[in-house]
């Protein structure tokens, strides 16, 4: 997957992180979203048996959105780690999401807000049920 041409313009920093470094911290805070513009990060989550692997992301996947649409909580749900040697990733303008945001209706932004709960309980309930991987 490549970067689509739409995101490049929320862009306003780019940031590079060698293999295994932290881009986010499960629990930390942060109203800020990330593209991976080259290289994989893997989406680590914690769990009572132990860390889980969720997802592997590459070149064009956003990661960071679930806390930028929750509305001033923010608390990173998962970690993302630079994986399989160094990861570059673009830096979403948080305060144009906000405004582009708040021209949604009512309606769509409940809607999103309402998916993005389901992916978060969803996430939780298959982390509940792996074995975790060191």
């Amino acid at each position: 997957m490549t970067v689509d041409q739409s995101v490049y313009g929320y862009v306003v920093n780019e940031e590079t992180y060698p293999d295994k470094a932290t881009i986010i911290e499960e629990g930390s805070r942060g109203n800020w979203a990330y593209v991976i513009m080259e290289g994989r990060a893997k989406v680590k989550k914690r769990t009572p048996k132990g860390m889980v692997i969720i997802d592997t992301l590459a070149e064009g996947a956003i990661f960071g959105e679930m806390g930028f649409f929750e509305k001033g909580e923010w608390v990173r749900s998962a970690s993302v780690v630079a994986a399989d040697g160094a990861v570059r990733v673009g830096v979403l303008d948080s305060q144009r999401l906000v405004k582009d945001c708040e021209v949604l209706s009512p309606q769509l932004r409940a809607l999103i807000s309402s998916l993005i709960l389901k992916l978060k309980e969803t996430t939780e309930k298959v982390c509940a049920t792996v074995v975790a991987k060191k």
